[in-house]
């Protein structure tokens, strides 16, 4: 990338329109707009203009605005054509800029050089295209938070914290001839303990985000017959599983994707759990557990009308697992639909036949994705993001065993500085060239 470019895009969505907005950033991004629209306006405010081709003809009336550098999105000199929302027109406007002597931008170089001139750290910049990407008003409010630096902060208080333990620490090290033994001062305990809890809420409050931006993924789990496939077909207001009274119709995983007042679901119907079956059933069982084991949230469906026998759940579950059941066939029965708790597991009675139950499981299934999250929000965060809040939490973990088994201090320091490696990942501090490539290649043009 080469910052002494100007860089041209359409930033309004492509196709007809009421307006279409044109964007120039770079050092001469001013003189081509002087070229093209004549004397500028005064920075930041909008005025009416006619846009002019090479020999002088008139291409389009329309509105102009100016940002001089440092202050707009990019840092550098920016410019924003409106006009009318024609493909012939902003085709003749591009065409126009280049002729100046721009170039197209790429993917998401807006941004980029937004992050590169330090008018974005990463984690906002990441959060752009999913306030763009968003799918529903949490997962939009999630993004706007990121944007407007709350996860970042988040972040740097936790970067912050480590920094501080880590000159205690190293300053332990550094002055072994004092008779004071600075790695048992109880204060370290105390700030691993706070660096702990701030760890495990951002962690929380990232993984709704990431859950709210990508969907979560559901897995339909239970013994055969137990209506598993009913229920997705429920859920899915389609035909999408057989259903049939024979056990085992499911043999493999069967994936669709819905939404719940726009935020994406991602069900896999799995096949029946027992321990008798042919080679195939055997191996959808094990396909079967390899979802569950990746799952945001396992639904077990057991059938009410097996009475007491049913509420035996499976004991091969994963470790772990986030767990939903759910009482099917309550049409059988004669139960009514119902939510409780159970020994902290929530249960949902429902009837997959008759619907009945089915917008109690889609409540459930909101709140899971922070629907009705409460506090301060979620964040909008990447799986990338997670993976990095993880890594460093789990060298905090070996550097609170260090110092409590072996009382080690330098290794206590590098799993410090480690873990203050990986947040640096998550705002941009600590990056490479291919890691910003890949994130900002998968933005649209023109932002």
């Amino acid at each position: 990338m080469t910052l002494g470019d100007t860089i041209v895009a359409l930033a309004s969505p492509p196709g007809r329109g009421g307006v279409a907005v044109v964007r120039a950033s770079g050092p001469a991004a001013f003189d081509h707009a002087r070229a093209l629209a004549g004397e500028l306006p005064p920075p930041r405010r909008v005025s009416l203009r006619r846009f002019v081709d090479q020999s002088g003809e008139v291409i389009d009336t329309g509105l102009i605005v100016v940002f001089p550098a440092p202050h707009s999105f990019t840092g550098e000199d920016v410019v924003e054509f409106h006009g009318h929302g024609g493909p012939i027109v902003v085709d003749l406007l591009l065409h126009r800029l280049l002729q100046l002597g721009a170039r197209m931008a790429r993917p998401g170089e807006f941004s980029e050089r937004a992050f590169l001139n330090d008018r974005l750290d990463l984690a906002q910049a990441e959060a752009i295209a999913d306030l763009i990407d968003s799918g529903s008003a949490q997962a939009a409010r999630a993004a706007l938070r990121s944007l407007q630096g709350e996860f970042s902060a988040r972040v740097h208080e936790l970067v912050e914290g480590l920094t501080g333990l880590r000159v205690y620490v190293e300053a332990a090290i550094d002055f072994p001839e004092e008779e004071v033994d600075f790695l048992a001062d109880q204060s370290i305990d105390d700030r691993l303990q706070t660096l702990r809890s701030g760890f495990d809420d951002l962690l929380a409050r990232a993984g709704q985000g990431a859950i709210l931006r990508e969907g979560m993924n559901v897995v339909l789990a239970g013994r055969p017959n137990a209506g598993k496939s009913s229920l997705m077909n429920r859920l899915t207001g389609e035909d999408t599983a057989i259903v049939t009274a024979q056990p085992g119709t499911t043999r493999d995983l069967l994936r669709e994707q819905i939404a719940i007042d726009g935020m994406p679901l991602h069900v896999i119907d799995t096949a029946g759990l027992r321990d008798a079956g042919d080679v195939v059933e055997v191996e959808g069982m094990r396909r079967a557990h390899r979802a569950m084991e990746q799952a945001d949230q396992v639904l077990l469906i057991i059938d009410a009308s097996e009475g007491s026998a049913a509420e035996a759940w499976p004991e091969s579950l994963p470790d772990g697992a986030s767990l939903t059941v759910v009482r099917n066939k309550i049409d059988l029965t004669g139960e009514a639909a119902d939510r409780a708790d159970r020994e902290g597991v929530t249960v949902i009675s429902v009837s997959a036949l008759t619907g009945a139950g089915i917008d109690l499981l889609r409540a459930h299934l909101q709140e899971l994705m922070g629907y009705q999250a409460a506090g301060e929000g979620a964040f909008s965060a990447r799986r990338r993001h997670l993976d990095a809040l993880k890594h460093a939490r789990a060298h905090l973990e070996e550097a609170v065993t260090q110092l409590q088994t072996f009382r080690a201090g330098e290794l206590v320091a590098e799993e410090l500085r480690l873990a203050q490696q990986e947040l640096g990942s998550i705002t941009g501090e600590v990056s490479s060239d291919d890691l910003l490539g890949e994130i900002f290649s998968s933005f649209c043009i023109g932002k």
